[in-house]
């Protein structure tokens, strides 16, 4: 995209929330999006500017994190979500930039590409450790004084429909992202006091990078892909809404909706922060 079709481009967003005003439901609101230069981050940043909300967009690729944040007319920062400064300096510049943070989407991850046994790679794991669950812990610590700040606000992380049941094909992966399913349920009432939110998404297969390596076997299988718009309008629904300590399951064919665990205390609702 050329720098007029970037700078057209903010404009129309710019205008567009200008239009929609007080009516739109994050009018006033600052969201962070940690991997938004593609797949489900890049949709989420959409879908929260188009609902008011100023958006600032994190990732490792600068090119395509820029090209998303000029779309919408946001802010971007690169960040390694698995180095804890970085995630500290990701929200200071948010807090420089635009007064403050409201909203966490806490999206990067990575694939894992080992397993435990001959397989195994120390580099892959902690790779993918560090993105996948790292990058949450990291990211809550370092937004937190934040959100307080403003009396409250909303924490969505990505885990996946592997956080809630067995893969038996990529364990370490399901491992982090069973991690994230018990973050957001010990976190949401922990954190409830203060009037903050937190919460997990947790899609199955989604259009985004992470599963190119298997679009092939899924092809094959018939297995649908879920859009990325979907995934997108659930974080909104989350963010907008008032529960805290939910794993919202994303399924194709279903409607999207916070699992019901068995036999344990349900997660909590709050008056919207």
């Amino acid at each position: 995209m050329t720098a007029a079709a970037h700078s057209a481009a903010a404009h129309h967003a710019e205008q567009a929330a200008a239009e929609a005003g007080e009516s739109a439901p994050l009018c006033g609101k600052v969201a962070i999006v940690t991997g938004g230069a593609s797949g489900l981050g890049r949709s989420t940043v959409l879908a929260l500017a188009e609902a008011g909300a100023e958006v600032v967009v994190s990732d490792l690729d600068v090119q395509g994190g820029r090209e998303v944040a000029d779309l919408v007319g946001g802010h971007f920062r690169a960040c390694d979500v698995s180095d804890l400064e970085a995630n500290r300096a990701l929200v200071e510049f948010t807090v420089e930039r635009c007064g403050g943070v409201d909203i966490a989407f806490l999206n990067a991850g990575v694939a894992t590409g080992c397993g435990v046994g001959d397989d195994f790679d120390l580099a892959r794991y902690r790779r993918a450790m560090g993105a996948n669950l790292d990058g949450v812990v990291f990211g809550t610590h370092a937004v937190l004084p934040a959100l307080r700040a403003r009396g409250g606000g909303s924490i969505v992380a990505t885990a996946s429909l592997a956080g809630l049941a067995a893969v038996p094909l990529d364990p370490l992966y399901s491992a982090n992202k069973h991690a994230v399913v018990g973050l957001a349920r010990s976190l949401g009432p922990a954190l409830a006091p203060e009037r903050v939110r937190f919460n997990a998404l947790c899609p199955g297969f989604a259009e985004s990078r992470i599963i190119d390596p298997l679009r092939g076997m899924l092809s094959e299988q018939g297995v649908p892909v879920i859009p990325a718009e979907v995934v997108a309008d659930t974080v909104v629904r989350i963010v907008t809404g008032d529960g805290t300590g939910e794993c919202w399951f994303i399924q194709a064919g279903r409607e999207p909706e916070p699992f019901r665990f068995r036999n344990v205390p349900a997660p909590r609702h709050l008056e919207h922060a």
